[in-house]
């Protein structure tokens, strides 16, 4: 069996439902699918992004490996959550070196966090003329000087030490080398881009997993606002788990199947329309948000991924509400598959939990 090119990683996004996992092999002519693959977790295994129980993960990503027959170890994950924070700063004209030599003294004003208990890296976004009209940043430039000097912006991300140090520990323990740790909000919008006929335009990615919501604006490549919400399917799950006395695993398949739901159908269509309905409110509070903030630009349609966004009449519903165009990621539209390797029908179904996990594996050793 050949050996992995020496920079090419696997995408391994490591969900609180579930383990995708997504290898491609780049070339020349293109990106093609070697490996995907889907593990469950237990319940609770990971919440809100947070590690609880680091056995039963390390154990499901060894047997996905094993499963895939994946033999290289080299890996691009992510992580979500409360303890991510991800914010547009400007600058008053400055090179990367002497942001850096500052950027923990800025940093300091702008996130939650102790400055001592975070790990710090940044991006130099496009030019100002590149970016949206609106400008949203915020501004660290000497009072006074903001019509003066001409700005440097940069994406800001923190993350708190104890969730990058088990995230690196879960991955060791599973014989993988943590190459890259991404954002997932990040990593997913590196996959719609690529997808779109035209990556330019304002567009928001909504992510709908099974603890949480993550909502990315973006414009012309440049992410103008993000943000995770304790919203996702989970919620409907253990709804229906308690209105009908039921297990985890058969209300998970009730969830996604109504129709089959026999004489359960009246209760889980309250069960549906209130959970989907406050998913609604929190998109269109984001949506409003953007709006006032970006009042030049127009939002030109939502981009659903994520497995609950499966959730019948979710789409069409937000659609309706919003009145904003809604369709769902297919990731795999950028690569290649081998018909003999991969049913098109399964990953048709399943393209919408593969995002983050394609966006990773478009990564390489010595990214930023």
């Amino acid at each position: 069996m050949a050996s992995p090119k020496k920079t090419q990683l696997v995408g391994l996004d490591i969900g609180s439902h579930s383990i995708k996992l997504v290898e491609l092999d780049q070339n020349k002519r293109g990106r093609l699918l070697k490996s995907f693959g889907v593990i469950g977790l237990p319940p609770g295994a990971i919440v809100e992004g947070t590690i609880k129980e680091m056995e039963p993960i390390s154990s499901a990503i060894k047997t996905l490996f094993s499963n895939l027959k994946v033999i290289n170890p080299n890996v691009a994950t992510s992580i979500s959550g409360y303890s991510v924070i991800a914010k547009r700063l400007s600058f008053s004209q400055r090179s990367e070196e002497e942001i850096a030599a500052t950027i923990r003294e800025e940093a300091e004003q702008h996130i939650p966090f102790d400055i001592n208990e975070v790990n710090l890296d940044f991006d130099i976004l496009p030019d100002e003329e590149d970016l949206p009209g609106d400008q949203p940043a915020e501004s660290v430039l000497p009072e006074g000087d903001e019509e003066e000097t001409r700005q440097t912006n940069i994406m800001l991300v923190a993350a708190r030490k104890d969730i990058v140090d088990d995230y690196v520990t879960l991955l060791q323990s599973s014989d993988l080398n943590p190459a890259v740790l991404d954002v997932d909000a990040f990593a997913l919008q590196n996959a719609v881009e690529l997808t779109a006929e035209d990556p330019r335009g304002c567009f928001v990615i909504v992510d709908v997993g099974a603890q949480k919501l993550g909502i990315n604006a973006v414009k012309n490549g440049v992410s103008m606002f993000s943000r995770d919400s304790s919203y996702g399917g989970n919620r409907i799950t253990e709804a229906i788990m308690s209105e009908f006395g039921v297990s985890f695993e058969e209300a998970e398949k009730i969830k996604l199947t109504p129709l089959e739901s026999g004489d359960k159908e009246e209760g889980l269509e309250k069960i549906l329309a209130l959970e989907v309905s406050s998913w609604v409110r929190e998109i269109g509070r984001a949506l409003d948000f953007v709006g006032s903030t970006y009042s030049e630009e127009k939002i030109e349609k939502i981009i659903l991924t994520g497995g609950s966004c499966k959730i019948p009449g979710f789409p069409q519903y937000l659609e309706s509400e919003l009145d904003i165009s809604v369709e769902e990621l297919n990731p795999f539209k950028i690569v290649v598959a081998k018909g003999s390797l991969f049913d098109p029908d399964y990953l048709d179904y399943m393209a919408p939990q593969a995002g983050v996990a394609l966006g990773l594996a478009l990564r390489s050793i010595g990214d930023k």
